[in-house]
């Protein structure tokens, strides 16, 4: 398999490629290392380029630091992302009268995001890149229509409701790890000035591999339970299992379901820093297996204010959980901000600092799930820290 031709072949003339790829053999390992890591690494570096210097020309310098913790997360993301959606599509294909194959199902989603791929390496001009990537988007999806059928043998006349049902799991997969993307980089994000290359990723190894073979068990005995109401025929029984396999995906396994409002608000305290709270508010939204729950409060008002927020990310936590397994840690900092991710024991923290006396924030991340943030004016790093520890974080930690 070339992958220059191949790329060419699923853009150009899809219809007839899929035809050849559903003849091949090539084991999903091979996939993986020879055509999307390459594909997706050329994206990110093209992305680097544009965010790292093209974006100075126009004033706007996001830092070398950033850019590349993004294109290196953007790659980690383009291999997961293909991984889970691939299991997806091969756990679902019974559903449809479809075959199951795991190669299969990894052809087809490795080479349906071919055009997202390709179509990113214009983000080396990022006055392009968006666009681009929406385009490359669409037409993943029209790879995807054609040749799902054909390489999971769907019938015909099933085979439309089982697109249908994948490209909603691959949309709800693909703004997970875009809220995992701005939760994590996008703290340290802003656009307006630069920073240092400080930035870093570390693996930590056997952390992450004994989390991730516990996710392959929590996938088998998801997969077991989609296959039991498969044979059943029940139709709401498969639907019900078949989001249950997704969310076991995105969350690490955990199947978590975020905590009830009336468990986060006593943890918002009435005061903070010698301030008043002057509001609070709650949700809890989202979907079934997606449910995210939100605490906020306002201490204090005009020049000198505090937003204190509690997150339970819920069902996507094991997205959040990642970036603790990966150990996600940097630092930038110029005349006028400090911003600095780092690791404090099992925790992940953020700072963000206006050297003109601006906004500052602090963010912990707690239990791989809980978000704590306090972002306000007229108040130090400092103050806001101790603002945050004043939640009890151990109690919010001890919720999960």
């Amino acid at each position: 398999m070339n992958l220059i031709d191949r790329a060419k072949k699923m853009i150009i003339t899809p219809k007839s490629e899929w035809d050849v790829v559903a003849a091949e053999s090539t084991a999903p390992a091979a996939i993986v290392t020879g055509y999307v890591l390459p594909l997706a690494a050329a994206a990110a570096v093209a992305s680097f380029i544009g965010t790292a210097f093209i974006l100075g020309m126009f004033g706007a310098r996001m830092g070398i630091g950033y850019a590349l913790m993004h294109a290196i997360y953007y790659v980690v993301m383009a291999v997961v992302g293909v991984l889970v959606l691939a299991f997806i599509v091969d756990a679902l294909a019974p559903t449809f009268s479809g075959q199951k194959s795991f190669p299969q199902a990894v052809k087809v989603v490795a080479y349906s995001y071919t055009p997202a791929w390709v179509f990113g390496l214009l983000a080396i001009i990022p006055m392009l890149g968006q666009l681009a990537m929406l385009v490359g988007a669409i037409y993943g999806l029209y790879l995807l229509y054609l040749g799902l059928p054909k390489l999971m043998r769907s019938p015909q006349e099933k085979a439309v409701p089982y697109i249908v049902v994948v490209i909603v799991c691959a949309i709800v997969l693909g703004i997970l790890i875009a809220a995992l993307n701005s939760a994590i980089l996008g703290m340290g994000g802003g656009m307006g000035y630069s920073s240092a290359p400080a930035a870093r990723i570390a693996f930590e190894k056997d952390s992450a591999m004994a989390k991730l073979d516990a996710l392959g068990r929590k996938m088998e005995e998801a997969n077991k339970k989609l296959e039991a109401a498969q044979k059943s025929g029940d139709a709401a029984k498969q639907s019900e299992a078949a989001m249950a396999l997704l969310a076991t995906a995105v969350s690490g396994g955990k199947g978590v379901e975020p905590v009830t409002i009336d468990k986060l608000k006593p943890l918002l305290p009435e005061k903070l820093a010698g301030l008043e709270r002057s509001d609070l508010r709650t949700e809890r939204s989202g979907v079934a297996g997606f449910m995210v729950a939100k605490a906020e409060a306002t201490y204090g008002s005009g020049d000198k204010n505090i937003e204190l927020e509690l997150v339970d990310t819920g069902g996507a936590a094991g997205l959040m959980g990642l970036a603790s397994w990966m150990g996600v840690q940097g630092e930038r900092e110029d005349s006028n901000r400090r911003e600095s991710t780092r690791k404090e024991g099992t925790r992940l923290v953020h700072e963000e600092v206006d050297k003109r006396g601006g906004r500052n924030k602090y963010t912990v991340v707690v239990g791989e799930r809980f978000v704590v943030s306090a972002e306000g004016n007229g108040v130090d790093i400092g103050t806001l820290k101790s603002g945050v520890n004043a939640v009890n974080l151990a109690a919010l930690e001890s919720l999960k």
